[in-house]
């Protein structure tokens, strides 16, 4: 990579941002990336070392370039052309080889101001766009001479080209999060390698943000998340290829003296054990949501009912789709067994029992297992159900450890898992499963009955903040209420107001990628407005949308409109995967021509993608805004 190359300022006075100029030629970035100064004295200086290669003929203006490539121009006053060289005085020619802080020039700032001009001197990158990756300052007082910004030279032309040697990304990443003897585990989610580091102070994060392939650096849920973006499963198998002792790393502990109180670090384990235990299946579980909702597609009248239910192909199809959630305790249970350094057969034995098809039909018709006095101990339905099989990795992994010191070497191998599975899966049966499932199903219920009930109230809120919790990595505390809703009731209001959350941030970026005039902008704007409409945020999130925290907030308000029509139209999903790509999940399976709810994804979404792409293009974003937002980015950093 580049090393940064720092400007210094050609004159003193108050450094400004390009977008302050008072000229919307300089101000819209037209001429490049780089700053203004409100100059206090006469002199000018060369703000970096180079050859001069040009002088205006009315010497308003000199240019520069640089050893590094740079092609630097200063520029004396605004409309000052017109002065035809009265108020300048210039000390160099062209060819002359210039210092950083060498006089090239005086501006009578008196006649200037008395011609009725502005004394604005500029210091603009005039080929930004193929030389920069982006520029950083800070407003305020400046001395001649003085540090003024920082330019981060663009990588070679691998990284322009937009291919990423993954192998080469992985080894970059493992040395920038303090090397593989400061990392403890490795998971990952649709976007994200989540590392649970030793010591997260010691990580490179600004040199991860500015390596090709990276979109941006997170500290959440006790987990130091590299976004990658849609190729994170190549990014993960590359680093899994270069430490493959990760792929049986033990469980990550949250230190006792970590610095955080008790309650924040058991949240954060408790989402981290969410979010391993759910990362690794929600893929599957979307695709078969959008299976199920194609399949309702397919059987509605209005299309001529191209498929049967009661059809050979219907129920072969409905079985592949449905086999992810009938048998999601095994997968859960697996997952969360390797997130817990647990045994995953064993786990997925549990869950296997959760699953166990005459367990199930008991479960359905809440046959009695026994009766304690009045209590009466009941079987339950556990296919599409997670926390009980959370709950019982976690147990399984407890009494196993256990065992594993008070059990002779001989008996390890037949009696450690036997005695796991009896125990844990009875506990889990009788116990915890019963508790958790009511709680959860309660909880599900309750939120269901809000969303329908209060209509508008619960949608607008639930749509304007949801993503919010996306940046911090806390929506996955939410996933498995979702898949626990559509487990106990077929459907989900919640996952609807979710829905339109997807499209409202995925038309925000597309609204700058269509309104911007920078190439590479567009190129990432369009491609996070795709990734968005097909259900992933993070790539719209980091990659634009929150560096520029109006398009982001233009977001949210599109996302509020749109969780209000759902709410008032009283929409829900049958399904689980969301955004645009998930309009099937909105017909009912049962009554495919009940389309109220299809309806309502239709006008919602339509509001989200109207009103965020307005908002964005009007008040959310412009192209001179990249000035200010490395000014905030510098001075407050993620």
């Amino acid at each position: 990579m580049n090393d940064p190359i720092q400007l210094t300022a050609p004159v003193s006075g108050q450094l400004i941002g390009l977008a302050k100029v008072k000229d919307e030629v300089f101000a819209s970035g037209m001429m490049g990336q780089g700053f203004g100064i409100d100059p206090g004295a006469d002199q000018i200086l060369a703000p970096a070392a180079g050859k001069v290669v040009m002088v205006a003929d009315t010497k308003h203006a000199i240019g520069i370039t640089t050893a590094t490539g740079l092609d630097l121009l200063v520029h004396m006053g605004i409309n000052t052309v017109e002065m035809k060289g009265a108020p300048f005085t210039v000390a160099v020619k062209v060819g002359d080889q210039v210092s950083a802080g060498q006089e090239i020039a005086t501006m009578d700032r008196a006649a200037v101001t008395a011609a009725g001009k502005d004394t604005t001197v500029m210091t603009l990158v005039t080929n930004a766009a193929d030389q920069l990756a982006g520029l950083d300052l800070e407003e305020g007082a400046v001395s001649a001479g003085q540090v003024a910004a920082t330019a981060y030279p663009k990588a070679p032309a691998a990284k322009k080209s937009g291919k990423v040697d993954f192998d080469e990304l992985a080894t970059t990443i493992i040395a920038n999060v303090g090397g593989k003897e400061n990392i403890t585990s490795l998971i990952h989610c649709i976007t994200r390698l989540r590392f649970t580091l030793k010591d997260e102070g010691i990580a490179k994060d600004e040199v991860l943000k500015a390596t090709p392939g990276v979109i941006d650096v997170l500290h959440a849920g006790g987990q130091y998340q590299v976004v990658i973006g849609n190729e994170v499963t190549t990014a993960f198998d590359a680093v899994m290829k270069q430490l493959p002792e990760l792929a049986d790393a033990p469980a990550p502990t949250t230190s006792a003296n970590d610095g955080k109180n008790p309650v924040s670090r058991a949240f954060n384990n408790l989402i981290g054990v969410i979010t391993g235990s759910m990362s690794p299946v929600v893929g599957v579980i979307a695709a078969s949501g959008i299976i199920k909702g194609l399949l309702a597609l397919l059987t509605l009248p209005q299309l001529g009912s191209l498929l049967s239910t009661k059809s050979d192909v219907y129920i072969t199809v409905s079985a592949m789709a449905d086999s992810a959630f009938y048998f999601l305790p095994i997968l859960v249970g697996f997952a969360a067994a390797k997130r817990l350094g647990g045994d995953p057969i064993v786990a997925a034995v549990i869950g296997g029992v959760l699953a166990y098809p005459q367990l199930v039909k008991w479960g359905t018709n809440f046959k009695l297992m026994f009766a304690i006095g009045g209590f009466k101990f009941q079987f339950l339905n556990y296919t599409y159900s997670i926390f009980p099989m959370i709950l019982a990795a976690w147990l399984a992994k407890k009494l196993g450890d256990w065992l594993k010191k008070v059990l002779p070497s001989y008996l390890q191998l037949i009696f450690n898992p036997m005695i796991t599975i009896l125990v844990v899966s009875a506990i889990t049966l009788v116990i915890t499963g019963p508790i958790i499932q009511g709680f959860a199903n309660g909880i599900a219920d309750v939120i269901n009955v809000l969303v329908k009930s209060s209509g508008w109230i619960g949608g607008l809120v639930i749509g304007a903040f949801y993503q919010v919790l996306v940046i911090f990595g806390l929506h996955w505390g939410v996933v498995p209420l979702v898949a626990q809703q559509i487990a106990g009731s077929g459907q989900s209001a919640l996952n609807a107001i979710i829905s339109v959350t997807m499209v409202s941030q995925g038309a925000a970026v597309l609204a700058v990628a269509i309104k911007s005039k920078n190439n590479d902008r567009k190129s990432l704007g369009i491609a996070a407005a795709i990734s968005a409409f097909c259900g992933v945020t993070e790539p719209a999130i980091y990659g634009i949308n929150l560096r520029y925290r109006r398009v982001f907030i233009s977001g949210l308000i599109g996302s509020g409109v749109g969780g209000l029509i759902t709410g008032l139209m009283h929409g829900t999903m049958y399904g689980f995967t969301g955004s645009l790509i998930g309009f099937s999940s909105f017909f009912n399976p049962s009554h495919p021509t009940q389309l109220t709810s299809f309806y309502a994804f239709l006008f919602s979404s339509l509001a989200a993608i109207v009103v965020s792409f307005l908002v964005t293009w009007f008040w959310g974003y412009n192209d001179r805004m990249e000035m200010g937002k490395k000014v905030e980015k510098k001075a407050t950093p993620k």
